[in-house]
């Protein structure tokens, strides 16, 4: 995509989304919680590959599939879908509870 406010809408017609593994307001998590199958391709060259981490462990989760530029095409060809689970839904009110407590709001 060029750019645009916002990829909800098509990410919401999406039948699979490959993405990058980058931080910040996760397009990886965004895309799990949408229910829509996911490929995570992540840059071994930024920021001591930190990207990895994340795709490793949503892997291991077994919510999405993983690879690095090189094995792109290879991981689309032998790609299984039907073994990934379903991303839990958030729950930002035990974040807000902890944080209450924390801060001394309870």
């Amino acid at each position: 995509f060029r750019f645009k406010d916002s990829l909800a809408g098509g990410l919401r017609r999406a039948d699979l989304v490959i993405s990058h593994a980058g931080g910040g307001p996760s397009f990886c998590l965004e895309t799990l919680e949408e229910g829509k199958p996911l490929i995570v391709v992540t840059n071994e060259k930024l920021m001591n590959n930190h990207q990895l981490e994340l795709a490793k462990q949503l892997h291991r989760d077994g919510h999405v599939l993983y690879c690095n530029c090189r094995y792109g095409a290879a991981t689309l060809q032998s790609m299984d879908l039907g073994g990934l689970k379903p991303y839990p839904p958030g729950q930002p009110e035990k974040w807000g509870g902890f944080l209450d407590k924390v801060v001394g709001f309870q």
